[in-house]
């Protein structure tokens, strides 16, 4: 096996493919975390604060959260790529192991997106769509932007983060789904989107109804998450599994209300994609021949850097830069102008032969380069056009046209310093065959750990073997415990037991909120509505608070208690309610999670009615609860 592994890592280390993949993993994955940190400042007061608004523990929290979203905005744009995909791998870990995230607020999607991180320290992510890429050709303004190759990296760079973090979650997955019944009668997707607290505000009844096609879904999911981790590198299946997993991570987006766990994963697939269809999308995206000819002065430093950076941003090639020493003379309409004025700015001839000069060149240039047609309109506006030809001329005046010495023609390179430079190129270079073996050695290792998460809530969970009084079963139970803790921590190894039986089983009763004015009146908190459904923005990381510890088949009334505190002082702040005023009203309706398909379940429990089971109130502060001691018996 050993062998085995390091043969095959050593093919995929001399595979050289299109780094555009990579390049879309950093941006989405950067775009994900994003909406991930304006989601924690939204809910900055209930998820960190001990009591909303009252009790505010940790006011630095929102300065680390706007820090967190820089670092992660220069993760997207790809600027000091190394710093900032460490930077936002840290930020993950602490957050996550070091506030009430994890414990009260599980994401669902916390431990996959460490993981892409950690994939992501030494991965290639600064080789496209990347400012880091820019900075690296403005380093050589001399160097004609023609004569740089396209960006290629190790295929080991896509397969590696595939293989580990959707092949070993997908079989873990699977193999804790046979332990649950209504995935093995089929309805593993059918079960959680009928109950109320799960679903999005999107009615799937039409496909709940079908029970045929349910159960189609949910073996051809047991089937692909078996299978998975050896048939993705098919090149016959590769298309097969990424059409499959797109569906199944798009419909968890779509109809359930944990859509940051589907777009977690949904921006994986960018890393299946076969790498021809890159090379057929650029045909069809990118123009086949220029519309706009832009000419500049070769010998002018400045010139020569911003047609390095307008350059980089035509993603879409449609404009073709040209020295005006050598190529005027080619066009007519340009080899009849001076060269003393032809040098003075830059000048841009369309399909059309029009000669457009100074600002509208620029604006020419932005509209024709398609995504960026709203700047060069705002800028040809006639306040800003003014304005903008003003400060053009100053800085176009007054640069200087000294010709290019020596010392600028050799002008040194910015130096690659990124992890994957020094390791998957430079090591890989020097001595390929122990660089396989040692990778072979680490993935083994990963290997292990995912392993024993895997064993460790299969089987010592399951079984209950640590409570049992074993000199032998103890220790081991504690030493898996413990090394599942650190694969969790830093790699994002973690059991995907999600949904199952036993989290379903006795799930016969959910809480609402409502509150009863002066006047009264009963209002609905914005958090669960009348059908049951959580309301937006109430999903993510806050539905997993009250759905899966707050709210569980067996309720416990301290952590009730708690998180109903939370949800009061929260939304009555956020509503605008004094506290004091108003009597919050907890009810209760009973629903049903059957294993077996039932016809229109979901609209049977919307349409189930409910009862008030207690009320709540705040005082000076101080909160107090007349709640019945055992909700579960109700």
């Amino acid at each position: 096996m050993y062998r085995l592994i390091s043969t095959k890592i050593l093919k995929l280390q001399s595979k050289q493919v299109p780094a555009t993949g990579i390049g879309l993993f950093r941006i989405f994955y950067g775009l994900v975390t994003l909406q991930e940190i304006l989601f924690l400042l939204y809910f900055n007061h209930l998820i960190f604060d001990p009591i909303p608004y009252i009790d505010v523990e940790f006011p630095m929290i929102p300065f680390f959260l706007c820090l967190w979203g820089v670092i992660t905005a220069f993760v997207i744009v790809g600027y000091r790529y190394q710093f900032a995909v460490l930077s936002s791998y840290i930020f993950w870990i602490v957050f996550v192991n070091f506030t009430s995230m994890q414990r009260d607020f599980d994401g669902g999607f916390d431990s996959f997106m460490i993981g892409a991180g950690f994939f992501l320290l030494f991965m290639p992510g600064d080789r496209a769509f990347s400012i880091d890429n820019l900075r690296h050709k403005l380093s050589t303004p001399f160097t004609h932007y023609n004569t740089y190759p396209k960006p290629t990296v190790s295929s080991l760079a896509y397969y590696l983060p595939i293989l580990i973090c959707l092949g070993f979650l997908y079989f873990d997955s699977a193999i804790h789904k046979l332990f649950a019944e209504h995935w093995r009668n089929g309805l593993g997707s059918w079960l959680p989107s009928t109950q109320p607290y799960y679903v999005s505000a999107i009615d799937m009844s039409l496909l709940l109804n079908n029970e045929l096609l349910e159960k189609i879904i949910g073996y051809t999911i047991l089937v692909f998450q078996f299978s998975f981790i050896f048939f993705f590198s098919n090149r016959r299946l590769r298309s097969v599994y990424l059409l499959v997993g797109l569906g199944l991570h798009l419909g968890i987006t779509l109809s359930l209300n944990i859509y940051p766990f589907g777009l977690g994963m949904l921006i994986f697939y960018i890393l299946l994609v076969p790498f021809s269809y890159w090379r057929v999308l650029a045909k069809i995206l990118t123009s086949q021949k220029p519309i706009l000819t832009v000419f500049f002065d070769q010998l002018c430093p400045l010139c020569n850097r911003t047609v390095l950076i307008l350059n980089h941003f035509d993603i879409f090639n449609c404009i073709d830069f040209k020295s005006a020493q050598e190529h005027a003379a080619n066009y007519p309409a340009i080899a009849a102008m001076p060269s003393e004025v032809l040098l003075l700015d830059l000048y841009a001839l369309d399909g059309e032969n029009r000669i457009y000069s100074g600002v509208n060149t620029y604006i020419q240039i932005l509209k024709k380069m398609r995504y960026l047609y709203p700047v060069g309109f705002i800028l040809s506006l006639p306040g800003i056009h003014l304005m903008a030809v003003k400060k053009y001329r100053g800085i176009a005046d007054s640069r200087s046209r000294v010709s290019c010495t020596s010392e600028c023609l050799v002008s040194p390179a910015l130096q690659n310093n990124t992890y994957y430079h020094q390791i998957f190129e430079h090591l890989a270079t020097l001595k390929p065959k122990a660089f396989s073996r040692k990778l072979a050695k680490i993935l083994i290792a990963l290997l292990v750990l995912q392993l024993n998460s895997t064993i460790h809530y299969g089987l010592i969970y399951r079984l209950d073997l640590a409570a049992k009084n074993n000199p032998i079963s103890i220790p081991i139970s504690q030493a898996s415990n413990a090394l599942t803790t650190v694969s969790l921590t830093f790699f994002g190894i973690t059991p995907h037991a999600l949904y199952l039986h036993d989290h379903f089983a006795g799930y016969d009763h959910i809480l609402a909120i409502t509150y009863t004015d002066q006047n009264g009146t009963e209002h609905w908190l914005p958090f669960v509505n009348e059908q049951g459904r959580l309301l937006a923005p109430n999903w993510g990381r806050v539905h997993s608070m009250w759905a899966n510890i707050a709210v569980t088949p067996n309720i416990n009334n301290q952590r009730l208690h708690k998180f109903i505190m939370k949800v009061t002082a929260f939304w009555g702040q956020k509503i605008g309610l004094k506290l004091d005023d108003v009597v919050f009203n907890i009810k209760l309706k009973k629903i049903n999670a059957p294993s077996y398909w039932v016809h229109d379940q979901l609209h049977k429990n919307f349409e189930s009615p409910w009862s008030t089971i207690g009320t709540v109130k705040w005082n000076d502060r101080q909160i107090s609860f007349n709640l019945p001691d055992n909700i579960n018996a109700l």
